[in-house]
Parts: C-alpha cells; structure tokens; sequence
C-alpha cells in the first residue's frame, strides 16, 4: 500500500481536475491520444511501482488532458500476463486510479472474432468474459481498503455504461456488436480447437488482456466498460495464418470511428 500511495501522489501532483474516467487503450489504438487537448504525459517509468509495457504498440505512457472537454486519464499501454509481470503488477496501476477517486474504468482492446457472424473491423461490446487462463488478480492479500475479499462479478460489465455505448454508436450511425470476450494467456495465438472449444463455451472474441483490469476495477467499486475490436478471425474460423500485422492494420482502419465512439460515450458518462 505505501508505494501505492507514493504513485498515487506522484500522478495527483500532475493533475490539474481530478479525472473520474479512465481509458486503457489496446493495440493499434494508442493514436487516440491525439485528440486530448491540455495532455501531460507521464512516462510509465518515472511512476513509483508502475510496471512498463514491453508489447508492441504500447507506448509506456500515462496521459492526463481532456477528451471532449472531460477530464481523462488515458493509458497509452498496457500490461500482460505473457510479458511475464505477475497479476498483482498488471492490478497496481488499476488500485492507483482506485485512490485518485476515479469511477469509471473504459478498456479498449484488439481481440480475435469467435463468433462466425464477425468480420474483421467490427466492434463490440463486452457483456461478460470468460477467463481461460486459472489466475486472478485478486489472488492473496486482499486490501479490505480497496474492496471486499469475496466481491460479486454478476454485472462487472456495467449494464447502464453498455447501454451508452449502443446510444452513442447509433448517433453516430456506427454499428455495434455485443458479447462474451474470453481471456487466454498468450502469447502464441490460440489453436483452432482451442477457439472451437471458446466458440462451444459461449465466447465471442478473444484475446490476451482485459479481464484482470477488468476484475481489479470491480473489485475496487469501479463501474467497467469494454470494447473490443475485433481485429482478426481466431485460428480455424478462416484458412489462413494469424499475424500481428494484420492486428495493427485493422485497428488503424478502425481508428477514427473507434475514436469518435470512445468520445461520444465519455462525453455522456
């Protein structure tokens, strides 16, 4: 807890309107950093405790500004359980927004289509998640502070904040999906009988982020969003090899109108 402290009075020191909305933005997306107006950035590295992104695509950095005239914490990185960080590292700068009084946490990520009626570019809204992998970030300790040792995972995916979201892709004239994301580990891409068994279990997408930032935001009282875009077909759905090239290009075509949508949405919230 004290070097929780000591990171959080290192960002408070940087913040001018304390921000309740924060957003983690997933791969391929980090340019929608661009759009916020009085930004201070904060390298991951100069924040106590904070870890650092090795994923390509995941700038390190930790931006404060407005986004439509809201104040925003946006994390221009983020951090995996395949970059070999332990669960409590990728929950620490989650417990920190906890501290700084924020409320709303809104995730963002490039995931793998399960669900046939898919197609790459699509986005969708998470309405639960599976978790394949056996951890949780809520695994030892628990800081009766933060929140309670045994919290309730029933409405993680705040039903009111989806709501907003389908409002705000319908301004927009967007079309947007909704569904199970399934977490697995990485880093290899899933094999096909691995997505077929996601696809049987109810998944919808998947992918290798998410659901721990997900459970340390609920488990700290914070309301959740998430978004994914999906940005290839997992293994098996096509016959045709997985690339992260083909992860960030997608996400670049995407960009504007997943741009416009996260900005809408903040702006109602």
């Amino acid at each position: 807890m004290k070097t929780l402290e000591e990171a959080k009075q290192y960002i408070q020191s940087h913040i001018k309107d304390i921000p309740e909305t924060a957003i983690i933005l997933g791969s391929g997306l980090g340019h929608i950093a661009e759009v916020l107006t009085e930004s201070v950035v904060i390298p991951y590295k100069e924040i106590p405790g904070f870890p650092v992104s090795t994923a390509p695509g995941h700038a390190s950095q930790l931006i404060i500004g407005k986004l439509s005239g809201v104040p925003v914490i946006l994390f221009k990185g983020r951090f995996h359980l395949y970059e070999g960080y332990r669960m409590e590292q990728i929950a620490f700068p989650i417990r920190c927004l906890k501290l700084l009084g924020c409320k709303t946490l809104f995730l963002t990520n490039a995931a793998g289509g399960v669900n046939r009626e898919f197609t790459p570019g699509d986005l969708m809204v998470i309405c639960d998640h599976i978790n394949m992998t056996g951890q949780n970030p809520l695994i030892g300790k628990n800081y009766d502070t933060l929140g309670p040792r045994f919290p309730d995972l029933s409405y993680l995916y705040s039903p009111s904040l989806r709501a907003l979201a389908h409002a705000s892709a319908q301004e927009l004239g967007l079309s947007l999906k909704e569904g199970v994301y399934a977490w697995m580990t990485g880093p290899s891409f899933e094999t096909p009988a691995e997505i077929n068994m996601v696809r049987n279990n109810g998944g919808d997408a998947v992918g290798m982020s998410t659901v721990p930032e997900a459970i340390t935001a609920a488990h700290s009282g914070m309301q959740v969003l998430g978004i994914s875009c999906i940005s290839n077909m997992a293994a098996g759905v096509l016959d045709q090899p997985i690339t992260e090239n083909e992860v960030m290009e997608i996400g670049k075509m995407v960009a504007q109108n997943f741009g416009k949508l996260i900005e809408k949405i903040v702006k109602h919230i």
